[in-house]
């Protein structure tokens, strides 16, 4: 093999320095996943619910639900927006198949 035909071509202008700036980074927008109260799915549900998709304390997880029991709603982590899709999808499809109707939903967040 031959190295001159391998390597790229490079034009090099003496005169000119080139510098490229730097891309400014930002912080992707940020949503809350919540749960919503409802008058039929049982609090233990709700409390393993969250410690299985969560990953919170189960101390962590009875607090959130009683906030949805109490509240209306709970928020159970802050995520980037694909991802608490995903979470609220999950946790809608598990509480479906577990035959209850809570719910869960993503909002922006201002944090």
């Amino acid at each position: 093999m031959n190295d001159n035909n391998q390597s790229p071509h490079w034009n090099h202008d003496d005169d000119a320095a080139i510098q490229e700036a730097t891309p400014k980074l930002k912080r992707p927008p940020m949503y809350r996943v919540v749960l919503l109260n409802d008058d039929y799915t049982p609090m233990e549900f709700v409390v393993e619910l969250i410690e299985k998709f969560f990953h919170h304390s189960r101390d962590k997880a009875a607090q959130i639900m009683l906030k949805i029991h109490t509240e209306g709603k709970g928020v159970c982590g802050v995520y980037t927006g694909d991802a608490a899709e995903t979470k609220a999808t999950l946790v809608n499809q598990y509480s479906q198949d577990h035959q209850h109707p809570l719910h869960c939903q993503s909002e922006p967040c201002n944090e």
